[in-house]
């Protein structure tokens, strides 16, 4: 990887994508903490950190900590994201959709297009529920700053409060939208997927400040933090070995091409293989099966957080619940992921296409007859291999809570905020980005190569 990152830096084009790449990124950064006018960022951030509010706190480990801060990029990605999941859902079910993905880059461009439209509904619902909860409610928001309330000149505490949540709204809805533009501005002129690159860089920048408040505990007279550092870096090697190990792995069906003569040549003959990994769909699942089981808890919690629906849903379907609420939530994530696992590997593998391809060139599968049988011996590779990836996702998912209770219950730790920061599922996302920019640089400098030598 590092011998590809310094070839890479030797050749200009390539060499100008990183530089623009890493430009934009800081600009994310620096967004990430630029200060909204009008918020007590103290109040804001205790009710964020109070333990009420898991998938808050999972955003807020996404955006670098800047919805815990209530920055202009308060919002993140989180509105593209599941905006983008939306789309993709209904691509399956509405027929007009479905042509459209098939009409090649132009209805790609359309699909975008639909995706930016929601996304901007999406921000624009996440930001008036954040206003009203954390702000209005909490008092969170100095309305002294919107009008002259403060002075009594004519606006009221409600005409203060409606200004306020107004320019909150707009001001986070266009933070929102302007991550989104630098999401794709990444993907078009720079290097691998800029939405992917986003979410690494977040979850990177909230690992790095806890470990760095952790070493200033050490400093300042707790030396036994330093213990709870090293368990942290040792378990942070052991996950990354495993999910390389498992991510890289794949089954190869192999493939033989028959011999053709086309006048006095003879080609064909050769033989080749169809990868199937085991992680084929990445941590889409994950993040599929996430969004799906936290927008309820999302939608009451935030519109109605004293009422007894969000008490009945934190007992009974939550991780931070009481045991039987914290075994139906698992349960039901489990479920999930694996729907979303078979989903998602049918959307991107179709076994139906892949040997109409292979008897078309002339190719068979030693042992299976082209046509129908080749077919359902794929289908039925790729669903055992499916389901292999959805039990590995299913325990990505569910290790960090039981590390958690171990270390709470058997190891007395009493801050897991550096287990829960750098979850495995945070883990499985910077593999799977890191993996993915290796690939696109590799690819991109083969692709340099390939010019040189043709010229």
């Amino acid at each position: 990887m590092f011998e590809t990152i310094k070839n890479c830096f030797k050749v200009k084009e390539i060499r100008k994508k990183i530089f623009i790449t890493l430009l934009l990124l800081l600009i994310f950064r620096l967004g990430c903490y630029i200060p909204v006018p009008g918020i007590d960022v103290d109040k804001f951030s205790e009710m964020i950190n109070s333990g009420n509010y898991s998938f808050l706190e999972i955003l807020t480990d996404i955006t670098g900590g800047s919805l815990a801060n209530a920055t202009l990029f308060a919002l993140g990605i989180s509105p593209y994201i599941n905006a983008s999941i939306i789309i993709q859902l209904l691509t399956v079910g509405i027929p007009a959709l479905e042509r459209m993905s098939k009409q090649g880059e132009e209805g790609r461009k359309k699909i975008a297009q639909i995706t930016r439209y929601v996304t901007i509904a999406l921000a624009i619902a996440q930001a008036i529920g954040i206003v009203i909860n954390f702000g209005l409610q909490s008092d969170a928001i100095k309305l002294s700053i919107f009008g002259h309330y403060a002075n009594g000149s004519g606006i009221s505490e409600l005409g203060a409060k409606w200004i306020a949540g107004i320019f909150l709204t707009v001001v986070y809805t266009a933070g929102a939208m302007l991550v989104m533009w630098i999401g794709e501005r990444i993907t078009e002129y720079g290097i691998s997927n800029g939405i992917s690159l986003i979410i690494f860089i977040g979850i990177i920048s909230t690992a790095g400040l806890t470990i760095v408040e952790k070493f200033k505990l050490v400093f300042t007279g707790s030396p036994e933090v330093l213990w709870e550092l090293l368990g942290f870096a040792i378990l942070t090697v052991l996950e990354f070995v495993a999910i390389v190990a498992v991510d890289l792995s794949e089954r190869r069906i192999p493939v033989q091409y028959a011999k053709q003569v086309k006048g006095r040549k003879m080609y064909g003959g050769q033989s080749s293989v169809i990868p199937i990994r085991i992680a084929g769909s990445g941590v889409m699942p994950l993040i599929f099966a996430f969004a799906i089981i936290s927008f309820p808890q999302m939608i009451i919690s935030l519109f109605w957080p004293n009422s007894s629906a969000n008490q009945g849903v934190t007992e009974w379907f939550s991780a931070n619940g009481e045991w039987y609420g914290q075994l139906i939530y698992m349960i039901t994530l489990c479920l999930l992921i694996f729907a979303f696992a078979f989903f998602y590997q049918s959307m991107q593998f179709n076994p139906e296409d892949v040997s109409k391809t292979i008897q078309q060139n002339g190719g068979f599968i030693q042992g299976i007859r082209p046509g129908r049988p080749t077919a359902d011996y794929l289908k039925k590779i790729s669903n055992r291999i499916t389901l292999f990836g959805a039990i590995y996702l299913s325990l990505v998912a569910f290790i960090p809570s039981l590390i958690s209770i171990i270390a709470l219950s058997l190891l007395n730790v009493k801050d897991t905020a550096l287990l829960s920061v750098f979850s495995t599922t945070g883990i499985l996302i910077v593999v799977s980005v890191a993996l993915e920019l290796d690939k696109q640089l590799g690819s991109q400098l083969m692709m340099k190569n390939y010019k040189g030598f043709l010229k």
